[in-house]
């Protein structure tokens, strides 16, 4: 789906661990799953990320970290006759286990929930980015080593810069078992596997299959699609939206899938609501 979408006007240049990204047009809506923590400078345009419960807003030169096993929904918007742009660094968890063995970092205790974290714009930050962004030399296999210690280098700017970050880089424990009901509640607009929601709550599939017919009497993908349809249905019935607006929103990959689901389920098609429905 994103491919689809970026096809004509992206370039995006990518290597193992940090990208740069660049736009000429607004994606109107995108969402993703994030397996390792992210830290972003916003270089041009402006970035409006939604995880489910909170929407924050990155403004060009912008810091902002996103933690690991996040679900977002994200809207690039460029500047006016300009192009969106960003650099991000994937912090994985290999690099993140070495330096802790290293240095001796450590986890003190579970930090809160948040998953996005606006970070506070700083000279280290700012030479850390400046160092990063020869992207091609960095690339190279000869450079390895200088690639590793710019990600060492970034990690101890940002304890410097944010301790509080120490609970969240250096926390390695996988999700817990969690609350079922409430987290597909917040979380059903996302486009994702059973296998992923299975692992965001702490539980095996069979589990996770066990316990959500248990506790919504219903199958996952039935009731994943009811939800999302009647979703769009009010979207559309009180808030004016339209079909090719919501579709993706709630976690529809194919306009014409949705609308054929959607006239399945409620006798009409998205655009033919009833007058007696409004």
């Amino acid at each position: 789906m994103l491919n689809q979408l970026f096809m004509n006007n992206q370039r995006h240049t990518t290597f193992s661990q940090i990208t740069y990204s660049c736009y000429s047009t607004c994606i109107r809506e995108g969402e993703q799953f994030i397996p390792e923590h992210v830290f972003s400078y916003q270089i041009s345009g402006k970035l409006v990320y939604n995880d489910g419960d909170n929407q924050y807003t990155f403004d060009e030169g912008s810091f902002r970290l996103t933690r690991r096993n996040t679900l977002i929904k994200f809207n690039k918007i460029p500047p006016p006759d300009g192009e969106y742009s960003n650099i991000s660094v994937f912090l994985d968890q290999n690099t993140l286990r070495n330096l802790s063995l290293e240095y001796g970092y450590k986890c003190a205790k579970r930090s809160n929930n948040e998953r996005v974290f606006s970070l506070p714009s700083n000279p280290l930050l700012s030479g850390i980015i400046d160092s990063l962004k020869p992207y091609d030399e960095l690339n190279k296999p000869s450079n390895k080593i200088l690639k590793e210690l710019k990600l060492k280098e970034l990690i101890v700017v940002l304890l410097e810069t944010s301790p509080y970050l120490m609970d969240v880089l250096f926390d390695f424990t996988e999700p817990g078992k969690i609350d079922l009901e409430a987290f597909m509640n917040r979380n059903f607009r996302f486009n994702v596997s059973l296998e992923r929601f299975a692992y965001l709550t702490g539980r095996s599939l069979s589990t996770f299959q066990r316990d959500f017919e248990k506790i919504f009497a219903a199958n996952p993908r039935k009731w994943l699609q009811q939800k999302r349809l009647s979703e769009a249905f009010y979207l559309i019935k009180e808030k004016g939206a339209h079909a090719s607006e919501v579709y993706l929103e709630v976690g529809f990959q194919d306009l014409s899938h949705f609308s054929y689901a959607f006239k399945k389920m409620f006798g009409f098609a998205p655009s033919q609501i009833p007058l007696d429905k409004l």
